[in-house]
């Protein structure tokens, strides 16, 4: 294992991490109702590809972590995870963007995909809305090398984050041809 980086502060850990879950939860749902009509000389769309390209890499390196750390490779697991991390704030700004420049997109498809596309939206957005302390707590967690704590939150942060990660490659899959 590895020695804590941090010294550990709980009372005041729980209080910025759910100010910036909040801070963030409010910006994302703010900011994805108002629509700027701004000519950036790019198709914005390419944040949406953006996004589908963060998420699957963040994906991989959530498998890539696990498989480190279970097999004793924690300085390379810490770096993954970091790296998944930076990458999902990377996100985060891209998706705010998309939506800023964007506005909604409707979802053109029938029958069967419809009906698949809206289950993994509507599973999509409330556990992506949620992730976000979750993933702060487990890395706090480790941060301050509580590794028992860590390892049980991290295996209910792990499998959520991932599913995100993966349900937001397949949303961009099937809203994109519906992009106008």
């Amino acid at each position: 294992m590895l020695t804590a980086s941090w010294k550990k502060n709980d009372a005041t850990a729980k209080k910025l991490i759910l100010l910036f879950s909040i801070i963030v939860f409010t910006a994302v749902v703010v900011l994805s109702r108002i629509k700027l009509s701004v000519n950036l000389g790019f198709d914005v769309h390419l944040f949406a590809k953006a996004n589908a390209f963060i998420n699957a890499t963040v994906a991989i390196l959530l498998v890539a972590a696990l498989w480190a750390v279970k097999n004793n490779k924690f300085i390379a697991h810490k770096r993954m995870m970091f790296a998944a991390m930076v990458l999902s704030i990377l996100f985060l700004v891209s998706y705010i963007c998309h939506h800023l420049f964007t506005g909604e997109t409707v979802f053109g498809g029938t029958g069967i995909a419809k009906t698949i596309y809206y289950f993994i939206l509507f599973t999509h957005i409330p556990l992506a809305g949620l992730i976000l302390p979750f993933i702060l707590f487990t890395a706090y967690r480790a941060m301050i090398g509580e590794w028992p704590q860590h390892k049980k939150l991290a295996k209910i942060t792990w499998p959520i984050w991932l599913y995100v990660a993966i349900t937001g490659v397949l949303v961009y899959v099937m809203i994109s041809p519906y992009y106008s």
